[in-house]
Order: structure tokens, then sequence, then C-alpha cells
């Protein structure tokens, strides 16, 4: 089961349009990469939680054929939580399925998912979540564990965290337990379903891996992820070309004098200019660089256009933006869709 029912609101202006799962990571929606894992781990059926513009995630998958995958979309009729989703999504199978297995969808994650159900399994847990270690797990749901691995709280985004695991978004349930979520009513699983099984004496079990893990959920993680998928620095099975310091999808045309470097995407039918130089970053097909500019760790959105000598650094443009020449566009900021920006019309220093 994959959550995607969020409007990922911190991903805007490029979820305005498009759900952040379906924003194109490395050359193909993110949802590819995570799809391509779960298929690598031999699980087959795949029930995908959906709300915010489900018919793109219908239109783009069909029924998973091409994955070899038995894909199903079921719609939230409204919004109903983490916990909420997994229930309404879990009335998608039947009643075989006894184990299920759990990933939230903005999650770049190499878990091993067969290690994750053999501990659920040998620790007879109710539920098992992927655990993973951060330099800061203040934004993040904390959960200690004991020596045995069995999880002694769970405590949501904690100002004074008692350790430095966090829930790393994937679990494993018993049928049982996800059928026992309330139906109906939005349910938090972070903030009501966990913790009301550690107070009933549930046995949670938490496995600690070391492997890569990034949240996509804000525009620098994003343009990271896509990079170290490029770079392979983080696993998938989805890649449209070779790893290397830069992927080109067909149509793309670069000036002889241009660089990419950094795991920089360059979509279909991308234009970039003479001495152009790009590292780090996502274009989207359609995007145009001019000549001189310089794209840096930055999202260019579909059909989006950046002047000659312009500068775009921790960025994001929207889709069919104009930006003219000689501009700076620094630190953060997020054009929407459709602005034209007059040639120098935006700096951040005192250039010509």
């Amino acid at each position: 089961m994959i959550l995607v029912g969020g409007q990922g609101s911190r991903l805007r202006p490029l979820t305005l349009s498009t759900p952040k799962p379906m924003l194109p990571t490395a050359g193909v929606p993110f949802l590819a990469h995570l799809l391509s894992r779960i298929a690598a781990a031999g699980i087959r059926k795949v029930v995908l939680g959906t709300a915010y513009r489900a018919e793109v995630f219908e239109g783009f998958l069909g029924d998973g054929s091409a994955l070899d995958l038995d894909l199903e979309c079921c719609p939230e009729p409204e919004p109903m939580g983490t916990g909420g989703g997994i229930r309404w999504a879990g009335s998608a199978l039947d009643a075989s399925y006894d184990e299920v297995v759990v990933f939230n969808g903005d999650i770049l994650s190499g878990v091993d998912v067969r290690a994750v159900v053999a501990e659920h399994r040998a620790a007879a847990a109710e539920a098992t979540l992927h655990l993973v270690r951060v330099p800061d797990p203040t934004a993040f749901g904390c959960v200690p564990t004991d020596a045995d691995g069995r999880v002694t709280a769970f405590l949501e985004k904690t100002l004074a965290p008692p350790t430095d695991q966090v829930n790393a978004g994937c679990y494993v349930f018993r049928r049982e337990v996800l059928d026992a979520i309330p139906s109906g009513r939005p349910v938090s699983v972070e903030r009501e379903t966990f913790p009301g099984l550690l107070a009933g004496g549930a046995r949670l079990q938490g496995h600690v891996e070391s492997s890569y893990w990034l949240d996509l959920g804000t525009p620098a993680s994003f343009v990271r992820g896509s990079a170290d998928l490029v770079q392979g620095a983080a696993p998938t099975a989805a890649l449209p070309g070779p790893v290397g310091t830069a992927l080109m999808l067909p149509g793309a045309k670069v000036a002889p004098s241009a660089s990419l470097t950094d795991g920089t995407t360059v979509g279909a039918d991308v234009q970039i200019g003479e001495g152009a130089r790009v590292s780090g970053s996502v274009l989207m097909d359609g995007a145009r660089i001019g000549d001189g500019a310089v794209v840096e760790r930055s999202v260019i959105g579909p059909a989006a256009s950046i002047g000659d000598d312009t500068v775009v650094s921790d960025a994001v443009v929207g889709e069919g933006t104009t930006v003219g020449a000689s501009c700076e566009l620094l630190a953060g900021v997020r054009l929407w869709p459709g602005l034209v920006i007059p040639d120098g019309g935006l700096r951040f220093s005192g250039g010509a």
C-alpha cells in the first residue's frame, strides 16, 4: 500500500497541477522509482491511497501490468489522514492478505523491505516500523526502542527527542491491526494509531537501517533526491538512462560549451545555450536555459525560460514562467507559473 493523497504544499508551485509523487524525478515520476523498489522486493499487489489529483495517477499507471504489478488506485472520498487513508485503501484488499506493507509516497529510500518483513515476523509484532537515524530528529516522529528492538514510545516531532531514531515512513501491519483502525473519519497513524497500540500493550517492532533515506517534501530535498538517483547514490530500477553526472532525455539540445554536472536531469526537448552551467538541478520538459546562464540546485518547470546570463540558485521556477536576461533568483525564491520577469527585473545584488 502506498499513501499518495497529500497535496504537497511544501513543494508549491510544482504541485499546483501535479501530485508530489508524480513530479518528474531523475527523468520519470518519483512513484516509478518507488514502484521499482517494491517490485524488486517481490511484492505484486499494490494499492495506492489517492486523494489530491487522483486522476493523474490512474492515467499514468493504468493497471500496473507494464511494471509487473497488480495495481489498484483507491481514491479517498475526503482527506482522511495517514491512518484513515491506510484503513480506506485496505478495503481494496481481500481477506487473503494477512500482512500489509505500507509506504509513504514521498520517501526516497533504500530500505530492505524483505528484512523489515522478516523482523516483523520474527518478533511476532502487531506492527513494525522502518526507522533511520538522523542528525536532527526534532522534525520527525521520534521512535525509541529497547535492546530487543521493541518500540517503547512514539513521539511525534518533539523538541527534546530521547533518541535519533525516527519514523522512516515504511510499516508492516498485521491485517487485523489495519482493520481495527477506525473507518469513516480522519485518523493519524502517527498521533493516534501507534500511540494507541502501545497503550494497549501491542508489540511494535522497530527495524533500524542505515540505508539511503530522504524525505522529498521540500524543493531542496527534491532536487537532491533527483541528483542522487541520477548519480547512483539512491537505488532505483527505473532510471531512464545510465548512471552518471547528468541524465538527458530525448530531444534535449545542449550547446557544446555548456556544462552539466552533479546529477542534473535535462528533460525532453530542453534547450541549453552556449556557456551555460547547470549543476544538481532538474530541468523539466521544454525548458530553455539561455547563453551564459547559471542554474544551481534548482527546479525549472516545464516550458519555463531562463534568460541569458541569469543566475538561478536554490530556486523554483514554475511552469511556463519567463525570466529575462541578467536576473538573479537566489535563496529559496519560488516563481509561480506563467510569470514574466523582464531583463534585470529581479536581482539580489547591484549588478548591471
